[in-house]
Parts: C-alpha cells; sequence; structure tokens
C-alpha cells in the first residue's frame, strides 16, 4: 500500500505542476487531490505492517 501512496503523491505533483504550468486550475486541483490521496494510503500502509509486527510479536509470545 505504501507504494502506492508513492506512486499516487508523484503523479499527483506532476499532475499540479502540468496545471499550473497551462494555467489550468482543475489539472491542478486534481494534482493535489492525488497527492492527499497518497499521503492517506501511505499511512494505512503503515498502521496495516504495525498492526502484523505486533500481530506476529504476539503469536512469538505464547498470546494470539
Amino acid at each position: 500500500m505504501r507504494d502506492k501512496g508513492a506512486m499516487d503523491k508523484t503523479k499527483g505533483k506532476a499532475k499540479e505542476a502540468a496545471g499550473k504550468a497551462t494555467g489550468n486550475d482543475r489539472m491542478a486541483a486534481e494534482g493535489r487531490t492525488d497527492q492527499a490521496k497518497g499521503d492517506v494510503k501511505k499511512t494505512m500502509g503503515g498502521a496495516k505492517e504495525k498492526a502484523k509486527g505486533m500481530k506476529d510479536s504476539l503469536k512469538k509470545r505464547g498470546g494470539s
């Protein structure tokens, strides 16, 4: 999920820059939206990994 987040963020930056360069406000706004989506996906991916790590460490300790 983190990789997809980084990809969305990069795509968003490019789209925003292109929108600004051409004066296309809609494209620039879409770029900012894509960047925000990327941030959310990156955060969710990190939380998922952390939860999996906690689950695995509990299994090793004998808990479930």
